[in-house]
């Protein structure tokens, strides 16, 4: 993809235009923000990999759009990232620069230049590396706050992204979308994305949906659709969505981990009496941002489906024995085709010059089948799959199984042992029945713990690796 063709580099054209709306209610247009972006970018002074410390701010998305629009590199990392994990990303990675906020002592180096309340440092390391000419950006793994593992992004899979999600969206210049995710997650900086790309509005702020300054922004500012994981859904429920007053809301989308069928169908018919709309997606990191969606016409009667491919991607679904699955209901490993798979991953600084490893094909380690219309439902991840005593166990259904039952918790474990974490333990008598009598594995086949809380990502992910299992 040339250059000239990439939607970051054509983001003055929208000129007076209202791009970002403060938390503090203050606007900045698309003018100001390529201003700003590119004062910041001409302190860089070339391209080069630096870190961006992201926040729902003005200046975490200038810092973002400078890199976007001169060919810089950032990597995007949580402002609140842990100090130790920082350290490691920083002794791997080597990069020339750091944009972070002004009062977070985490970020070292000296300072060369400021925009409000955020801060360019230059950090003096050693740039024993190169870059390969595409790559355009470093995200982190999904679920992932500081693993060295990162994901390589291309302009090329950026714009394909984009295009397809404002294309089946139907984004429009009016839209406003208030943030709900973490930018330096791949599902929210798509949002970013698809509505810089369209000269829309994006009201940015970091208050959660528990918050009432989110709700007074929201209405303030006429927001007319978010995004959110299941976490957020299950959020959403316990505000009693349904009873809110939101007449400026045009739609709402859903991404991040598999919706059940009950809290999909609960909030299809809670949208359908709203007159919004709530589009279901599926998507992820190593495919830049998404790969299907459901549309709303189909969204009850394929209710707990992800939907069907993105425009210009396509699906497969492929056996154990590395045979495609052509016939309805068949389960197998699902694998998408498009131009928005990303080249793949980079662990050190060494691998920012790799070429592209997956050439447009991605196998997403999701298990999943295909009904009769073509419609797609993700039965559980290939690696959340148990043998118990032979038996093939399910955690993602088990753990769904239990939370219809009213009992928070989360599966996982190894083969011959499965374990049970339960926020509750008063609910421990009714989980071991409910498991040996209503799905039939053994009492010996699992144990149960308790836990505090469910650990969770920034983005409301369940970060099974959190959990002892041993």
């Amino acid at each position: 993809m040339e250059n000239k063709a990439f939607f970051f580099k054509r983001l003055e054209k929208y000129g007076g235009r209202t791009a970002l709306i403060t938390a503090q209610e203050k606007p900045v247009t698309y003018r100001e923000l390529t201003e700003r972006a590119d004062r910041l970018a001409q302190e860089i002074g070339r391209r080069c990999l630096v870190f961006l410390a992201c926040r729902n701010a003005e200046e975490s998305v200038i810092g973002y759009a400078a890199c976007l629009r001169n060919d810089i590199v950032p990597v995007m990392v949580s402002a609140d990232i842990d100090a130790e994990l920082l350290k490691n990303l920083l002794e791997r990675y080597h990069p020339a620069f750091l944009w972070a906020p002004e009062d977070n002592g985490a970020f070292p180096g000296e300072e060369v230049y400021r925009d409000q309340h955020y801060v360019l440092r230059k950090t003096g390391l050693k740039e024993d590396y190169s870059l390969s000419g595409d790559l355009a950006l470093l995200l982190t793994t999904s679920g992932s706050t500081g693993s060295p593992k990162l994901v390589r992004q291309t302009r090329k899979n950026i714009q394909s992204n984009t295009d397809a999600i404002i294309e089946y969206l139907n984004i429009q210049p009016e839209d406003r979308a208030i943030t709900t995710l973490p930018m330096n997650y791949t599902y929210g900086l798509s949002i970013l994305n698809t509505h810089l790309c369209t000269g829309a509005r994006i009201i940015l702020t970091d208050a959660t949906l528990l918050e009432k300054s989110f709700w007074t922004l929201f209405r303030n500012q006429g927001a007319t659709t978010f995004g959110g994981v299941p976490y957020t859904y299950e959020i959403l429920k316990k505000l009693r969505f349904g009873r809110m007053q939101l007449t400026s809301l045009r739609y709402i989308t859903q991404a991040g981990g598999k919706l059940s069928k009950e809290l999909a169908e609960e909030f299809n018919a809670v949208c359908e009496e709203k007159g919004i709309q709530l589009i279901v997606m599926y998507g992820q990191t190593e495919a830049t941002a998404r790969m299907s969606w459901l549309p709303w016409k189909d969204a009850k009667r394929k209710a707990g489906s992800i939907g069907i491919a993105i425009p210009g991607g396509r699906f497969s679904l492929i056996a154990g024995s590395g045979n495609e699955l052509l016939g309805p209901d068949e389960v197998g490993e699902l694998v998408y085709f498009g131009d928005n798979v990303t080249p793949g991953y980079a662990e050190s600084r060494l691998d920012l010059a790799k070429p592209d490893e997956n050439r447009g094909e991605l196998h997403t380690g999701d298990m999943a089948k295909r009904d009769e219309d073509g419609f797609y439902y993700i039965v559980g991840r290939k690696k959340r799959f148990l043998k118990l005593f032979g038996s093939r166990v399910n955690l993602d259904e088990t753990e769904n199984l239990l939370k219809k039952e009213g009992i928070e918790n989360v599966c996982a474990g190894r083969d011959d042992r499965m374990v049970v974490f339960l926020t509750d333990p008063e609910k421990e008598t009714a989980a071991a029945e409910f498991l040996t009598n209503r799905t039939g594995i053994s009492r010996g086949g699992f144990v149960i713990r308790h836990i505090d809380e469910i650990p969770r990502s920034e983005s409301g992910k369940v970060l099974y690796s959190a959990l002892e299992i041993d």
